[in-house]
């Protein structure tokens, strides 16, 4: 039976739990699962993920300063430590580290970490700034944490991307797992930022996935890749969000765009409806699958 989860607030503390289970045995893998809180399954889901491949699960709860936007919801995003401590527990998780933000960015500090390319197109376009937030907290919670595997979820595939590469490139030891999409029973992409929508958006928000898988199918089928983009545009509008940020068709790894569609590629969606901006993307068929 698993000992009660301990919550620590430090670094020094988060340090000293760590080297103390690295002394109690050298060989039980760390996993490490960052979270900004207002959990739901799909952050669980995580956490299993990363039972599945370490022993001892540290989970972190920090809404990050740095990769909100001016006009973003910084100050109403949602946040219930005390419900998502439970979960956490419950889903198996051993520790949880839950920072002060001076704690992460104390006075004085200084430096950026920033992963130039892959951060300047989809979600980076349209949120100046996001991804240098994003890579910088996160080194630094790798860093701090010094797990063997780190997990991060496949909804947020272009953060996903940027974490791979920022680890590569700067020989960060930590193995970066993703972990797939956890949905509705409608499809929907499970977000904490799903709460925001009234039952009326909610019918709405289904859409994003229905139409970004039928416009991937239609581009693996031999459809013009630009073509199927635009008409998921149109039919995000005509289905009822407010505003579409970008439907993109792009290789999985590069993040570049996709002329002819291969077994690496993917489509990304960004709609706004109402205070809730919905992401979502899915691998396209292998071409020929749908014909």
């Amino acid at each position: 039976m698993k000992a009660a989860m301990k919550t620590v607030r430090t670094i020094d503390e988060l340090r000293a739990a760590v080297r103390a289970w690295r002394r109690e045995d050298p060989d039980a893998a760390i996993g490490l699962v960052p979270t900004m809180g207002a959990l739901h399954e799909g952050h669980l889901s995580l956490v299993g993920h990363a039972l599945s491949h370490a022993r001892l699960v540290i989970a972190t709860i920090f809404v990050n300063p740095t990769q909100f936007g001016p006009g973003e919801d910084l100050a109403s995003y949602p946040r219930d430590e005390a419900r998502d401590a439970a979960m956490l527990e419950e889903a198996g998780c051993d520790l949880l580290f839950a920072p002060a933000p001076g704690e992460v960015y104390p006075p004085g500090f200084a430096t950026e970490v920033r992963v130039r390319g892959l951060t300047d197109v989809l979600c980076g376009a349209h949120r100046q700034g996001h991804f240098d937030g994003v890579t910088q907290v996160v080194s630094k919670l790798l860093n701090q944490a010094q797990a063997d595997v780190a997990v991060f979820g496949e909804k947020d595939w272009q953060q996903l991307a940027v974490i791979r590469r920022m680890t590569r490139d700067l020989d960060i030891p930590t193995r970066i797992l993703g972990a797939p999409t956890q949905r509705e029973p409608d499809g929907l992409a499970m977000s904490s930022r799903n709460r925001y929508l009234d039952a009326e958006q909610r019918q709405v928000a289904a859409n994003l996935n229905r139409v970004l898988a039928a416009a991937g199918e239609s581009a693996a089928a031999g459809a013009d890749p630009r073509e199927a983009e635009a008409s998921a545009v149109s039919a995000l509008i005509a289905a009822g969000f407010d505003r579409v940020d970008y439907v993109e068709i792009r290789d999985g790894e590069t993040l570049e765009q996709v002329s002819v569609p291969d077994g690496r590629s993917r489509i990304f969606g960004a709609a706004r409806l109402g205070r809730a901006r919905l992401i979502d993307n899915m691998a396209l068929p292998r071409p020929g699958a749908t014909a």
